[in-house]
């Protein structure tokens, strides 16, 4: 069975480098474009995994994780970070907020869908 992938950057590229890989991996990807768009496709659909950036316009994925979190059909879908920030403590501060794994771009879309497998289970 195939998961379903929620991926919530602002990056066209990035969703799209993200799309190509996990599609290709055999899961089903919906994208969204910032925390917003994000939250408003948690509200309409349920996810398995959610990939997001950390650093987006309009709403944050720290800002989202903590929104979804409050989402009792989303309280446990885990949620793996994909971004430029290697900081520590903004890694604690997610991890604090609900994320599951981490990320740093550039990535290498093998590795994404390694930590993707692992994450999932599948």
């Amino acid at each position: 069975m195939s998961a379903s992938i929620l991926t919530v950057d602002d990056s066209a590229s990035i969703r799209l480098t993200t799309r190509v890989a996990l599609s290709n991996a055999g899961y089903q990807i919906t994208e969204a474009v910032d925390g917003l768009d994000g939250i408003a496709k948690l509200k309409a659909s349920q996810f398995d995994l959610i990939v997001t950036d950390l650093n987006m316009p309009n709403m944050d994925g720290l800002t989202m994780i903590r929104e979804l979190r409050k989402m009792p059909a989303h309280m446990g879908v885990p949620v793996i970070f994909l971004t430029t920030e290697s900081d520590n403590d903004i890694k604690q501060e997610a991890k604090a907020a609900g994320a599951t794994g981490w990320l740093t771009k550039p990535f290498d879309p093998e590795s994404l869908v390694k930590i993707v497998r692992k994450v999932l289970g599948r």
